[in-house]
């Protein structure tokens, strides 16, 4: 799927305000990396406390998520996590704007010969990862790292968003992104060796889902990983990146082994158990906001 070219109806009049909005979130990506941590977890502080139902919610996930955690520090870490997810906003600026040579010494890619092993016998790669507020700039890494893949795309309802995200995911990991809802390119670039950005933890088709557990609560997870990596004839490599301290850290894991099966709520448990693994190491960093514990089985309790 290549990139949408660019033309002269993106600069009408209607679109200045998202060219607007863009030209700013470029000029704060160039404010010191510490200003912008701070900025951006005092406003997402702020969001924390003005979006109510989106921070209901987030208390709702901890409280299933993490079980053993009294009232107090669990308060305590949903205010934390929205520091994270504020902090997200300005990582994700810097994923899409900050030069190489800004970004490189400011993490590191860990377990790169698992992917090289991975795909050394010419299997195309499935990059598992879950939605952290470090998405962005842990795929940029990646990228610097010098691994090349497919970005998962959903077309955008704005054309000037589109054409942007489009071109920045591109030019960054070196080959074109892919539609999520045309399953024909995506196996045919697994079967040809490439490696593509997957992440089906915020994916809920009823029609092609199971109920698996996601810590201990039967939850609707898609059977899709399973399918791509049987149809594709490739490997499900793990990766999932972190902020550490300062610095940024990704993580990328063994190739998962004895997979597909044949039972698909084996294989979408196993993918859950991996990506709960992935939240182990950053807890707050992982997208709390999301309702990912909705679509339970019939006459089960609503749990928001």
């Amino acid at each position: 799927m290549a990139a949408p070219a660019f033309e002269a109806a993106l600069l009408h009049p209607r679109h200045w305000p998202t060219w607007l909005a863009v030209a700013c979130v470029w000029m704060l990506s160039w404010l010191p990396i510490a200003v912008q941590r701070t900025l951006g977890a005092g406003l997402g502080r702020l969001a924390g406390v003005l979006l109510k139902r989106r921070r209901a919610v987030v208390r709702v996930n901890l409280r299933v998520a993490f079980p053993q955690l009294s009232e107090a520090e669990r308060e305590r870490r949903v205010g934390q996590h929205f520091a994270e997810m504020g902090r997200g906003v300005f990582e994700t600026a810097l994923a899409w704007f900050a030069p190489d040579w800004r970004l490189r010494r400011l993490g590191e890619v860990v377990g790169l010969d698992n992917l090289k092993a991975a795909m050394a016998d010419g299997s195309g790669a499935l990059l598992l990862t879950g939605h952290f507020t470090t998405l962005e700039l842990g795929a940029r890494f990646l990228c610097l790292a010098g691994v090349r893949f497919h970005a998962m795309y959903r077309p955008y309802n704005n054309a000037v968003m589109d054409y942007l995200m489009h071109h920045w995911r591109e030019g960054r990991s070196g080959l074109p992104a892919l539609a999520r809802n045309d399953l024909r390119p995506l196996v045919r670039a697994l079967r040809s060796g490439h490696a593509i950005w997957y992440a089906p933890d915020q994916t809920l088709d009823k029609k092609l889902s199971v109920h698996a557990p996601f810590f201990g609560v039967p939850v609707r997870t898609i059977t899709a990983t399973a399918r791509l990596a049987q149809m594709g004839r490739a490997k499900v490599v793990p990766y999932f990146p972190q902020r550490v301290g300062g610095r940024y850290r990704v993580h990328i894991l063994p190739a998962l082994t004895g997979f597909p099966t044949d039972d698909d709520l084996a294989d979408a448990t196993r993918i859950n158990h991996v990506i709960e693994d992935g939240i182990a190491l950053a807890p707050l960093q992982y997208f709390w906001v999301h309702k990912r514990f909705k679509g339970l089985p019939p006459g089960t309790p609503r749990i928001y």
